[in-house]
């Protein structure tokens, strides 16, 4: 009964079709004929309201071919094939549905398990029940067992083990200690928790991936228009071939039987099935693939762009030295510059206020109150504190508001944040962010894929990005570039279309200029995720190859429908104009023609040639707290 409601055209053209078969039964030719082809002229007026609305919208499609295949088997007294054609389409259409729900169930998964309600702890009171939409952020809420983290906020209780699949294809469960963020969508363990909201359920992570897959499932590929596109000449094609056969033959039933095959469903349906299954694949690896048209962008990509910190490396620099400046005061011991730098950063949240803050809490030190704290994008903070005003941050930053400066000796791989109070340089702290242990591979992968030119664009200085460059084997460096300057090199590169794969607030531009923007959205860059065309839900850089090679194998797998059916469809063509192929026939050999294509084109779903870049080691499991949102510029690099 549900498939009878949801495929009405369907029902009815089986029902009209046994109702014919029962008359010609009962010995009344003339009445089958009658109910047949009246039934089939009225759908042909209707796909012909739905050709000109498609024509008014800018789409061609080769509804023509069909209208006019059922004209003429109607005007023949070929009414069985008329039946026929009309089951075509209107099973096409069925078939259709049926793929893209399939192709799209990874998709449809996510939105129907977003969370609906929490239940906010109340004084003196039990936990009472409210929609998501209500709760604010500085709410503590109670998350039950196996029930949905609501929100993003932090975990109250001493420790939690969450399954984090949905959000990032990683199917182990991952504890959590008092004080780490939570993210909305994943699912709580055996025990309940208690948790303080930070963000409301707009806002939050779950959230963002919904409208990320809302905006996936409505767009429409290039490759889809192309399909449209080649519309014109095959319809022309079909014209002009069954023309030329009734002109030969004299017949005009070989007009019909030429336009009986002509109406093929690939152009229709399978390059759509194709990029709906392709996009299905990438979300069930972790990548959401925010329009169709990147699918095909990224079959094509030959020049590949990485971020630095956060995206070739793992963004969390850890403290390796505290460098005194020699014109500092003997107070300023290394403890001293630390707490002063982590004093100041403790109010920023950019990652490497995080490292120092880390670092100065490992050492024991107690942080001291911070007044008038200012980021300055891209380039450092300034706060007051007890001791005097600090600066902290890049090179050039730092030296135009002191005396004394001193660059920091740093070897490969280091850099450097300095320090200064009072208008005088006190020291510099040397940190180390090492490449991603699948960094490597992964860009040999994506050579693999024919990517010819690799490029490192970052803010940092040039010692360290050659060093990491070296280490990942790319080709090209462009060190310290300011948020602007990103965008200028990418539209430069010759060799196109240029893959971007970037993190944090300062990329958002360049992910948005680049042909495709990656964005290694699991840290929270919510900006970064907005401007790119796709966003990975796991933090993990081999899924930049996984990606490219999922919109290689769907490209594929789509020119391969849409081609095979032209090419069949155009053999049975010229076999109908010898008369070879009668009418009746050659429309149940389209009906497998159409079955064909869809078939083929859900090969998408599947592998094509697997990436075979190496998962990041100690990405399933997360022991260590989980990754500070990015909400302010990235100043380092």
């Amino acid at each position: 009964m549900h498939l009878v409601s949801r495929f009405p055209l369907v029902t009815t053209t089986v029902i009209v079709g046994a109702c014919t078969a029962v008359l010609l039964f009962l010995g009344q030719p003339g009445a089958a004929q009658l109910l047949a082809s009246g039934f089939a002229l009225a759908i042909a007026v209707y796909r012909s309201a739905s050709m000109v609305k498609g024509l008014l919208q800018g789409r061609l499609g080769i509804d023509l071919l069909a209208v006019a295949a059922i004209g003429a088997t109607v005007a023949v007294g070929e009414y069985v094939a008329s039946l026929i054609i009309v089951l075509m389409l209107t099973g096409g259409q069925a078939l259709e549905d049926f793929a893209q729900g399939r192709a799209t169930r990874e998709l449809r998964a996510l939105l129907d398990r977003s969370p609906r309600v929490a239940h906010r702890e109340l004084e003196g009171g039990p936990p009472e029940e409210i929609l998501v939409e209500a709760v604010l952020p500085g709410d503590v809420l109670v998350v039950k067992p196996a029930e949905l983290v609501p929100v993003d906020g932090t975990l109250l209780s001493d420790a939690g083990t969450f399954d984090e699949a949905a959000l990032t294809g990683e199917s182990l469960p991952v504890d959590r200690v008092v004080g780490e963020a939570l993210l909305s969508g994943t699912v709580n363990g055996a025990e309940a928790v208690r948790m303080v909201a930070t963000a409301t359920a707009a806002e939050s992570q779950y959230s963002q991936i919904v409208a990320l897959v809302r905006e996936a499932s409505a767009s429409r590929a290039p490759m889809v228009r192309m399909a449209d596109r080649y519309a014109v000449p095959f319809t022309a094609f079909a014209f002009l071939l069954a023309g030329l056969a009734w002109f030969v033959s004299q017949d005009p039933g070989r007009f019909a039987q030429v336009l009986v095959v002509a109406t093929p469903c690939p152009l229709l349906i399978a390059a759509p099935v194709a990029f709906l299954a392709g996009t299905s694949r990438a979300a069930r690896a972790g990548i959401i693939i925010k329009n169709a048209g990147t699918l095909e962008q990224l079959s094509r990509v030959r020049t590949a762009v990485f971020d630095k910190t956060g995206t070739l490396t793992s963004g969390r620099p850890t403290l390796s030295l505290v460098q005194v400046a020699g014109g500092a005061s003997p107070a300023m011991t290394p403890d001293r510059v630390l707490q002063l730098a982590a004093s100041a950063e403790q109010y920023s949240s950019h990652v490497l206020a995080g490292s120092v803050i880390d670092a100065a809490a490992a050492g024991g030190l107690i942080l001291l109150p911070a007044a008038n704290a200012s980021e300055h994008a891209t380039e450092g903070v300034s706060a007051v504190c007890s001791a005097g005003t600090v600066v902290v941050g890049k090179p050039g930053f730092v030296r135009s508001r002191t005396t004394g400066f001193e660059l920091a000796s740093l070897h490969g791989g280091q850099l450097g944040i300095y320090v200064g109070v009072d208008g005088v340089f006190v020291g510099s702290l040397i940190m180390s962010d090492p490449l991603r242990l699948n960094a490597a591979d992964t860009l040999a992968e994506l050579v693999r894929l024919g990517v010819t030119e690799t490029v490192l664009l970052t803010g940092d200085t040039s010692l360290t990005a050659e060093h990491i460059a070296r280490e990942a084997a790319i080709t090209r460096v462009v060190a310290d570039c300011l948020p602007g300057d990103k965008v200028r090199v990418v539209a430069s590169l010759p060799l196109r279309p240029v893959l971007m794969v970037g993190d944090g607030v300062n990329d958002a531009p360049v992910l948005a200029s680049a042909d495709v923007g990656i964005a290694m959205g699991a840290k929270g860059a919510t900006a970064a995720s907005e401007s790119a065309d796709a966003v990975l839900l796991v933090d993990d850089l081999s899924r930049v190859a996984t990606a490219v090679e999922i919109g290689q194998h769907t490209i594929r797998v789509a020119r391969t429908s849409i081609w095979t059916g032209i090419i069949l469809s155009v053999g049975l063509m010229v076999a109908a104009m010898f008369g070879t192929i009668p009418a009746v026939t050659g429309a149940l050999l389209q009906e497998l023609v159409d079955l064909a294509a869809i078939l083929n084109a859900l090969r998408a779903l599947g592998g094509g040639r697997s990436a075979r870049t190496p998962r990041m080691k100690g990405s399933r499991v997360s022991s260590g707290p989980a990754p500070r949102p990015i909400q302010s510029g990235d100043r380092g690099p």
